[in-house]
């Protein structure tokens, strides 16, 4: 059997980190089997439910990397995607089947009627179910002019089993649950049924989902062997957790997808970040994609939540930084860079950033940290507090004495630069550090940078000249 799998995100807003999780162990699943990954997007609330929500979601997908199989506009009613509204009336259609084979009927009740019999049950100290007042009663008994909705005929005695791959075997009393609506008044299904239908239709062997919808899966086994479908094999994932141990929300800093790509993270950390939550291969903590793909499967997943650490993250992020060529890399920057700047950045300046990551690489976590390192090349920075403190008349003075000997230099590499302080301060008795740190606080205008010497290399004779005059 050939694995088909599926994310069915809900358009109402952002693409949650919690569910890039979720997406990403159905990716890996199904490039690990060779199977299918599909996207469907569950767009029932029309209200909530924006175009532009949607695109969200797609575009965080695409930034992870996250390719799904059903990206044919042609196949999909003109999207990139399968709906879960485009398929309202086979949801109709499937409940008029359950009602025509005896496993689902029509209920009259009123909405008051159902609330007199909930506080009735309150009262007796009785489980709030439906109690089942229209499971047997003929259609002639219906009220005139009610419009009735569809009830599922669920099995009141015995138990409903789902062998979770993650949880385990977990049985549920059927006396336990009640006749769910599959249909409202107006037509309209409810989730419970829809999920089940676009489920088996599109092929869906492996639910993977988070635990949250758990207590959901009885209820929607029942619906597929009301309807003598194949059950799929059901994965679910324990709940990310925010450092506190609360669930994972805005007040933790960064709930969405998107807010991590704007932070300045790459995809490849990101996608490993969330692998490693209640998901292990020994202790291996840095894994490629191409590893994750090979490695993973569901005897890996823990079923305890896991805290979120940005420390992890971040560290994680520094480690991909690195090993990015210098080109892709200057490429991730250059929109951080280009908001710092307020302006676009040439083809000549963005060669002298792939020249000058090397020295900064192994110093930041972010995207947004390079941008802020590097800004000092395009741009002439006010000195900060610290910068101003280190230009002291008498730093300005050694700094007035050297521009005479950079401007005669013929050659303008780092180890000319360097010599030719390091000479300057051995015939004035001082540190290298004492004319080192004046010509960084000129430069940058900053009193951390990174390598002066080979950052001066990098701004040119010109351009050094030009700052240190603007200093003095």
């Amino acid at each position: 059997m050939s694995v088909v799998v599926r994310f069915a995100p809900s358009p109402t807003g952002f693409l949650h980190i919690g569910g890039a999780r979720t997406a990403l162990f159905n990716w890996l699943y199904a490039r690990h089997t060779g199977g299918q990954f599909l996207m469907r997007v569950e767009d029932t609330d029309r209200q909530r439910s924006t175009p532009e929500s949607v695109q969200t979601i797609l575009d965080g997908m695409t930034w992870l990397g996250m390719d799904w199989d059903n990206n044919d506009p042609a196949l999909n009613h003109g999207k990139h995607y399968y709906s879960q509204f485009d398929m309202a009336s086979r949801h109709r259609e499937v409940a008029q089947k359950m009602v025509a084979n005896g496993t689902a009927y029509y209920c009259y009740a009123s909405p008051q009627e159902l609330d007199a019999m909930r506080c009735e049950q309150k009262e007796k100290g009785l489980p709030q179910k439906y109690d089942g007042r229209w499971r047997d009663r003929p259609a002639h008994e219906a009220p005139e002019g009610v419009k009735p909705v569809v009830r599922l005929k669920a099995p009141q005695t015995g138990e409903t089993v789902v062998e979770d791959k993650v949880l385990g075997r977990v049985t549920v009393q059927n006396a336990q649950l009640d006749d769910m609506i599959l249909l409202r008044a107006d037509g309209t299904p409810t989730y419970m049924l829809a999920v089940v239908v676009d489920d088996h239709d599109m092929g869906i062997t492996h639910v993977v989902r988070g635990d949250d919808h758990f207590t959901n899966t009885f209820r929607q086994v029942q619906i597929y062997k009301a309807m003598g479908w194949d059950v799929p094999t059901f994965a679910h994932l324990p709940m990310i957790l925010g450092p506190d141990g609360a669930k994972l929300s805005k007040r933790h800093g960064a709930p969405a997808v998107s807010d991590y790509r704007d932070r300045g993270y790459l995809p490849e950390a990101i996608r490993n970040y969330l692998l490693r939550l209640c998901w292990g291969h020994g202790d291996d903590e840095i894994i490629s994609t191409d590893q994750a793909i090979e490695w993973f499967d569901f005897d890996g997943v823990g079923r305890s939540p896991a805290r979120f650490d940005f420390a992890k993250l971040n560290h994680l992020n520094a480690h991909y930084i690195g090993l990015m060529e210098n080109d892709k890399l200057a490429l991730a920057t250059l929109p951080f860079l280009e908001k710092r700047l307020g302006r676009a950045v040439g083809a000549a300046e963005q060669a002298l950033l792939e020249k000058a990551l090397p020295d900064i690489k192994p110093r930041v976590q972010l995207l947004t940290e390079i941008a802020e390192a590097a800004q000092f090349y395009f741009d002439v920075l006010e000195p900060d507090e610290k910068a101003q403190k280190i230009l002291t008349p008498e730093a300005k003075g050694h700094l007035a004495a050297l521009l005479k000997r950079i401007d005669a230099l013929d050659a303008f590499t780092h180890d000319v630069l360097e010599g030719l302080f390091r000479s300057y301060a051995e015939e004035n008795g001082l540190k290298l550090g004492s004319v080192a740190q004046p010509l960084r606080a000129a430069l940058t205008g900053r009193g951390v940078s990174p390598p002066i010497f080979t950052a001066a290399a990098l701004l040119g004779k010109g351009e050094v000249l030009r700052r240190l005059g603007g200093v003095l």
